[in-house]
């Protein structure tokens, strides 16, 4: 074939406009929808919340402050009922346990006060380590607080009589329990991880599930929060305080109007510095479980409380032996009997305060 030829064949095939192919396997005229596009606004990524420096480097010393005060106060309360061993009591033994669980979350304040600055430095396994303690802590501290409300309930109102080292034992048992419980229950806590932030642009600790399954097993790990972290035990708390108070109005004795004031106390103080949180998480629960409305404003309020109340809530690790130190004379006795032991204080003054200070009875001879 010559070359003219060749050009003619080439024009032949040439196609200057393709709309009529576009058109006929391409129709997208079928294709047009005519209803209107809606952002779901709860898939949009928030803006970071801005946190000034003077803000962190605040939580850091309330962080710092509250390890100062728990740390000695507690291993405090340690030794004075460890110097009673003979003559301890059921609630003592709750106590004394519940003293672990405090200072245990004290001594994972050091990790939160650096994060708070300088974001999570510590890498995967110290993050999981440290949401794993303060999971524990979280569901023991209020679990020895039922206990001894129990215990109240049963040694006042029930007059329940049973031999001192037979109550020891049940005590014992019981709070092995609760320690098996609390490892249990805070076995979800292991999902933390240090990650990088999209928001923050730091590194962070906090939870992080698997995209596909996120939804439910936080709502899953929150309900049993909400209902055997605080609902339940709170249920049990006030009920037996309920009842155990209305018994000692109705009683003159003295010593039994004292231990009203322990009870009444520590109770106030649990409510005071653990319900703002749980009223966040449960807010943040229903924001996520789309039971409110979503928008920006709301989900960053509801962060902003959640962080605040948290830390709320960790003072009341060092609340229990302020109380003791100032409501509990049974403690402060205690405490002074140690000292003398360990010829700390004049004996001449320890004698004076003996002799002002009648022995308590058997249901209050502890700290309430």
């Amino acid at each position: 074939m010559n070359e003219a030829a060749m050009n003619d064949s080439n024009n032949s095939l040439r196609v200057e406009d393709f709309s009529k192919f576009f058109y006929d396997d391409y129709n997208y005229t079928d294709y047009t929808d005519t209803t209107p596009f809606v952002v779901d606004k709860s898939t949009l990524l928030c803006p970071p919340i801005p946190i000034a420096d003077a803000v962190n480097i605040s939580f850091c010393v309330i962080y710092v402050i509250i390890f100062l005060v728990a740390i000695p106060g507690n291993l405090i309360v340690g030794c004075v009922i460890c110097s009673n061993r003979r003559s301890l009591s059921s609630s003592d033994v709750y106590l004394f346990n519940l003293m672990l669980a405090d200072t245990l979350l004290a001594l994972i304040l050091p990790f939160s006060a650096v994060s708070v600055v300088h974001g999570w430095v510590f890498g995967d396994f110290i993050c999981k380590l440290v949401s794993l303690v303060k999971e524990i802590n979280f569901y023991t501290s209020i679990l020895f607080l039922v206990c001894i409300s129990v215990d109240r309930y049963m040694l006042i109102v029930r007059a329940m009589e049973s031999q001192n080292a037979q109550r020891r034992l049940c005590s014992g048992v019981a709070c092995s329990v609760v320690w098996f419980l609390g490892g249990v229950l805070s076995l979800p806590s292991l999902y933390n991880e240090a990650y990088l932030s999209t928001t923050s642009k730091e590194t962070v600790c906090a939870e992080r599930f698997k995209v596909d399954s996120a939804d439910e097993w936080r709502l899953a790990t929150r309900i049993i929060r909400h209902l055997l972290g605080f609902i339940l035990p709170l249920v049990v708390m006030l009920t037996c305080y309920s009842v155990t108070v209305a018994r000692l109005l109705r009683t003159r004795c003295f010593q039994r109007q004292r231990a009203m004031k322990v009870i009444v106390a520590v109770v106030v103080a649990f409510l005071l510095c653990w319900t703002p949180f749980h009223v966040s998480t449960m807010v943040d629960t229903l924001l996520r479980a789309k039971a409110v409305q979503f928008s920006c404003y709301t989900r960053t309020s509801v962060d902003v409380a959640v962080f605040a109340t948290q830390n709320l809530g960790l003072v009341h690790c060092c609340i229990n032996p302020v109380l003791y130190a100032f409501v509990g004379e049974t403690f402060r006795r205690r405490l002074m009997q140690m000292l003398q032991r360990q010829q700390v204080l004049d004996r001449f003054s320890i004698s004076r305060h003996g002799r002002s200070s009648s022995l308590a009875s058997e249901f209050t001879s502890n700290f309430l």
